[in-house]
């Protein structure tokens, strides 16, 4: 039994069952207890009246038992038509007969028509009668109405009536069963639609079919799994392509600068070249690229597990800007470009590690460099601003489209400006630049525009 409709199908059957036949059996067994409980009440009332009739008119209880027959006319009946011993209403039978008993107010029984035999031959105690009905003349109790041993008041046309309330119960409780099954079996169906579908998709996404959607709008709970189901195949499909990208960039980042170091030994171990100043500068820089690459992806790959270490402390920010300027005035200035910083007095401590606030400070600053022609400015503004420790890197460069803006902090994403690896850019720069920012608990946005230059802002808590 390995399918959930099956299973779901079983357990309703089951529990609507016993519901049907607990149902059925306390109804029936209440109704019988209440019919009961009517009859005798109802014969109780009509009986003792009945009695006070026959002794203010006989001032005796002579023929007490032609009270008891005209009550319960079936047991006369039944004595007049001579029916074998076995009949169920003969009066003399040990258990069959009147539910009670009339007894003097000494304890001798006046009446024989009563049910069973336990009473026939003795005096009823004082303290048995007083369970009885007290007969009262002139407020003198003449005699007492005690139940029978056995309780059993009801006559054909009573037990037809409560067989008939059974076969109700019967029939009600298996249309119910029918009912609850048939509706159960709508919503079972409609339950486990989903189920499958989900099972499908989870199939074709472990087949290779990365990005399935399940087609499926419920706004219950299987709607939302079906929801996520939806959010997590395509979160894969988006992350394979992502990794292919990678694969692809590293690929190229790697042969470029390989290419050009086997081409410049090849042509040198094969004497078509010889060694010169210029092919060593080339190809230290392009060992220095792979260098510059290798790192970057082991910083990555340690962020992304949370294994890069942290050496938070109290700093003072603005030792680390003044220091991170002055490690690239000389780059800067190699290249043409102005590189300005600006510290608001006053500036706050902050809770951070000095080494990747330098390096944070230093991919933005090599990144800006990267995109400047020469007679760029770039330039660095720290200030305190709600609590917060606000760091700008501004330049006016050629700026960023807004196609580009999202794809900016992603692995191995360079907009067509700045694609240059001759400077030892790996691509990453970005991308770790965000991750060490979000590691310390702070705040990395952007704004550009084509034309006007960029600007990144890190914020960070002050302490």
């Amino acid at each position: 039994m390995r399918s959930i409709s099956v299973k779901i199908t079983f357990v309703l059957v089951v529990v609507s069952l016993v519901g049907a036949l607990f149902t059925s059996f306390y109804v029936q067994n209440r109704t019988q207890q209440a019919f009961d409980t009517f009859i005798k009440n109802q014969d109780e009332q009509i009986l003792v009246q009945a009695l006070k009739e026959h002794y203010l008119i006989n001032e005796n209880w002579e023929n007490v038992d032609l009270v008891f027959q005209k009550v319960y006319p079936f047991i006369l009946h039944n004595a007049q038509a001579g029916e074998g011993a076995g009949n169920p209403n003969r009066t003399n039978d040990n258990n069959i007969g009147t539910p009670f008993y009339l007894v003097s107010p000494n304890g001798d029984i006046l009446s024989k028509t009563g049910q069973g035999s336990s009473y026939a031959d003795r005096t009823i105690p004082q303290k048995e009668l007083e369970n009885g009905i007290p007969i009262e003349i002139d407020n003198e109790i003449v005699a007492w109405l005690v139940p029978a041993p056995y309780q059993n008041p009801r006559n054909n046309t009573q037990q037809n009536f409560l067989e008939t309330v059974q076969q109700g119960l019967i029939i009600s409780s298996l249309v119910t069963l029918l009912i609850a099954l048939s509706l159960g079996g709508f919503l079972i169906q409609s339950f486990t639609r989903p189920i499958r579908k989900l099972a499908s998709a989870t199939e074709a996404v472990a087949s290779g079919d990365l990005g399935y959607q399940v087609d499926f709008e419920s706004k219950d709970e299987l709607g939302k799994l079906a929801s996520s189901f939806n959010s997590m195949s395509t979160d894969l499909e988006r992350a394979d392509l992502t990794r292919k990208q990678m694969t692809a960039d590293i690929a190229h980042d790697l042969r470029s600068p390989l290419s050009i170091l086997h081409g410049y030994t090849e042509a040198m171990s094969t004497g078509k070249m010889t060694s010169s100043p210029e092919i060593f500068k080339v190809m230290h820089q392009q060992a220095q690229h792979l260098n510059y690459l290798i790192d970057d992806l082991r910083t990555l790959t340690l962020l992304d597990s949370e294994e890069l270490g942290f050496q938070i402390q109290n700093i003072d920010p603005k030792l680390v800007l003044q220091q991170t300027k002055a490690a690239f005035s000389p780059l800067a200035s190699e290249n043409e470009i102005q590189l300005t910083l600006t510290i608001q007095q006053d500036l706050p401590r902050v809770n951070l590690d000095p080494d990747r606030l330098t390096q944070i400070l230093g991919n933005l600053i090599n990144n800006a460099i990267q995109v400047l022609p020469p007679g760029g400015k770039i330039k660095i503004t720290a200030r305190a601003e709600r609590e917060n420790l606000v760091i700008e890197v501004t330049d006016n460069g050629p700026g960023i489209s807004e196609n580009d803006m999202p794809l900016l902090f992603n692995r191995f994403f360079r907009t067509d400006q700045s694609r240059h690896t001759d400077k030892g850019s790996s691509g990453l720069g970005l991308a770790i630049t965000k991750k060490l920012v979000e590691s310390q608990g702070g705040v990395i946005s952007i704004q550009s525009e084509l034309g006007q230059g960029t600007t990144f802002t890190v914020e960070f808590k002050t302490a």
